[in-house]
């Protein structure tokens, strides 16, 4: 894997990447394909590019000054979803300090131009609420040419409850391909969750996800993390409230949290992610 090109700025970028999506999502079929069911039928999507700031806390700055230093950083992101009788799909693409060179001298590489995704995919067990769970994960960070990709493969689960309330847990084996060591690497387990909700006769949502690793390699334990040997358990997830005052545009601020993850050995990490959505569909 390769170091970002330069044939389009990061501007152009997520025009091309923001296009392609609503093609992907929104295109109809032909009118003999709509009389009848077909596998490609949505039964849900989503489609939307959002501005986000994260401000990592000061305790945050304070505790990773040695060991992978955070600073605060504002990202764009590209995200969108499908769901249909056979399984859903959820991805985003995140562009972090989009006008900052891949190195950037100013602060020492902390805000250096970045990189991150992940795609999700339950794969329906017939009826039932279970499915074949999948999950890809990949961060670059051009400045230091490094990189991690984490594969999650296992078993998911859906549900609903009769308030409104979506759960969706999942379990699955680990594997990890990075600079310093690519192999199994443990386990993850975790969820997303959501509710909507009218307040002030507004709507709102929260959302969770949340991600559990355990069991991880002691060799990636000791090459992936700066300064010191990370525990073989790590917590990653975010906390949201989100505001919808139209169809169009959602905002909302979120509570990042991790621990043993992020390059960080064995201290607990937090930040507000403050994000305003153009919704595409």
């Amino acid at each position: 894997m390769t170091a970002r090109t330069h044939s389009r700025t990061p501007s152009s970028k997520i025009a091309l990447g923001a296009g392609v999506l609503g093609a992907m999502l929104t295109t109809p079929l032909m009118a003999d394909e709509a009389a009848q069911p077909h596998p490609l039928d949505r039964l849900w999507s989503f489609a939307n590019v959002s501005v986000n700031y994260l401000d990592w806390s000061n305790g945050t700055e304070a505790r990773t000054a040695s060991n992978a230093a955070k600073s605060d950083f504002m990202f764009l992101e590209i995200e969108g979803g499908a769901g249909f009788s056979w399984g859903e799909f959820y991805g985003f693409f995140d562009f972090e300090n989009p006008t900052n060179d891949q190195f950037d001298e100013s602060s020492g590489g902390k805000d250096n131009f970045r990189t991150a995704g992940k795609v999700t995919s339950h794969i329906y067990l017939g009826d039932s609420p279970l499915s074949i769970y999948a999950h890809l994960y990949d961060f670059r960070d051009y400045g230091y040419n490094s990189r991690e990709q984490d594969q999650i493969l296992g078993l998911g689960y859906r549900t609903t409850f009769d308030n409104g309330l979506w759960f969706k847990p999942f379990i699955g084996a680990a594997r990890v391909q990075s600079n310093s060591y690519t192999g199994m690497n443990g386990y993850m387990a975790g969820w997303v969750a959501g509710y909507d909700f009218n307040a002030l006769n507004q709507n709102f949502s929260v959302t969770n996800w949340h991600e559990q690793t355990f069991g991880r390699d002691d060799e990636y334990l000791e090459q992936n993390y700066v300064g010191d040997t990370a525990g073989s358990v790590g917590t990653n997830g975010a906390l949201s409230l989100w505001w919808h005052p139209s169809d169009l545009i959602t905002t909302g601020i979120q509570y990042r949290y991790s621990e043993n993850k992020l390059g960080t050995p064995n201290d607990y990490q937090n930040a507000m992610i403050y994000s305003v959505k153009l919704n595409l569909l």
